[in-house]
C-alpha cells in the first residue's frame, strides 16, 4: 500500500468526542462519519482501530489527516482537555499529518457555504485574512491568510489569553474567581462549555444567591431561570469582546467565523445579545470592526471538512517532494 491510495482517513478530535470519516476521492466531503466518545478508549490509536473496524469496513487508509484540540509539535500531540498523547507514527498509516483543530477549521472556511453559515452581524465575509474561534470543551482560535499559492492556516492558542473583561459585572466575576482559587483567569475559563458552568457559579457568588450545580446544557436550556439567562447574556457579551480582539490582532477583514459545540444551540440568543455591539465597541477601531462580518459555522463536521481539504491540497505535493 502506498500513501497515494484511497480512502484517506480524516478526524476531528476534541476533549470529549473523536469524529472520524473517510475521503474516497480528492475534493470529496467525508463519508462513513462516526462519533466515538474519547473516554471509551485509552489511546488515540485504539479509537482509530475501533473506527476502522466497526464503521469503515476494516479498510486500511493510505493517508490520514487528524485535527486535534491541542498544540501540535511536529508528529507529536497532547490533547489539552484529554489524556490522549503520543505520536502520529503510532497509527501505522503510510502518510499522516496532524493539525490543530482550529487550524483545520481555518482550512475549511473557503469550503463552507449556504446554510452551513449563519450571520451574527456585519457584512458578508469577503476575501482577506479570516479568523475562526469557538467555545466547546475549550476555546480555540485560528487564522487563514491568503497567499500567492492559496490559503495558509495559522494555528494558535488564543483561548489561553487573559480573559477580556469589560463591564463592572465581569470584573466582579473575575474577582470572585480569583478569591476562590483561580488567580489568573484566562478566556477559556469562562468562554467554553465548562466556562459556562464556572461563570454561572461565579455570578451566583456575585449576586449573593445559592444556585444548584448545573451543566452547560442545563444552563442554556433554562431560559426562564434568571441566573441562567444572565449567565448566557454575560457569556455572549464577553465573547463579542474576545472576538473583536481576535479580529484586531489578526487583521481579519475577511471575516470572523465562530464555531464550537456551544453556540449552535443558542443561535438566536447570540443574535439578540450584546455580542455584535461588544464586537464593534472599541474607542479607536469601531469603524474598522464594523466592516468585518461575523458568522456562525453550523456545518455538521467542519473540522473534518478542513482535514479533507488539507489532504486534497497538500498531501500529494509533500509526498512527491
Amino acid at each position: 500500500m502506498s500513501a497515494f491510495d484511497l480512502p484517506w482517513l480524516v478526524a476531528d478530535i476534541g476533549g470529549t468526542n473523536a469524529r472520524f470519516g473517510l475521503v474516497t476521492s480528492p475534493g470529496a466531503r467525508p463519508s462513513n462519519v462516526a462519533v466515538l466518545p474519547g473516554a471509551d478508549y485509552p489511546t488515540l490509536p485504539e479509537a482509530v482501530a475501533a473506527y476502522l473496524a466497526e464503521h469503515a469496513g476494516g479498510v486500511r487508509p493510505g493517508a490520514a489527516c487528524l485535527a486535534l484540540a491541542g498544540p501540535i509539535d511536529g508528529e507529536h500531540y497532547k490533547l489539552t482537555n484529554s489524556h490522549w498523547s503520543g505520536s502520529i507514527r503510532d497509527l501505522d498509516v503510510p502518510y499522516a499529518r496532524l493539525l490543530n483543530d482550529f487550524e483545520a477549521l481555518a482550512v475549511s472556511l473557503p469550503h463552507l457555504e449556504g446554510d452551513e453559515l449563519v450571520s451574527l452581524g456585519g457584512p458578508a465575509p469577503g476575501h482577506g485574512v479570516k479568523a475562526v474561534l469557538g467555545p466547546g470543551t475549550g476555546l480555540g482560535v485560528g487564522g487563514l491568510v491568503p497567499t500567492e499559492r492559496g490559503w495558509t492556516a495559522v494555528p494558535g492558542e488564543g483561548g489561553h489569553a487573559t480573559v477580556p473583561v469589560f463591564e463592572p459585572r465581569e470584573i466582579e466575576v473575575v474577582k470572585a474567581l480569583q478569591a476562590h482559587g483561580l488567580p489568573h483567569v484566562v478566556a477559556e475559563h469562562l468562554l467554553s462549555g465548562p466556562g459556562l458552568v464556572r461563570l454561572h457559579r461565579a455570578l451566583a457568588l456575585v449576586n449573593g444567591v445559592t444556585a444548584p450545580e448545573l451543566t452547560a446544557s442545563d444552563i442554556v436550556a433554562r431560559v426562564d431561570d434568571s441566573l441562567c439567562a444572565e449567565t448566557v447574556d454575560v457569556f455572549c457579551g464577553m465573547l463579542g469582546t474576545f472576538a473583536g480582539n481576535v479580529a484586531l490582532t489578526l487583521g481579519a477583514r475577511g471575516g470572523v467565523y465562530l464555531a464550537g459545540g456551544v453556540l449552535p444551540r443558542i443561535v438566536e440568543r447570540v443574535r439578540a445579545s450584546a455580542f455584535r455591539t461588544r464586537f464593534e465597541d472599541n474607542p479607536d477601531m469601531a469603524a474598522y470592526l464594523a466592516g468585518i462580518g461575523t458568522v456562525l459555522i453550523v456545518a455538521a463536521q467542519p473540522g473534518m471538512t478542513g482535514a479533507a481539504a488539507w489532504l486534497s491540497q497538500h498531501a500529494r505535493t509533500e509526498l512527491v517532494s
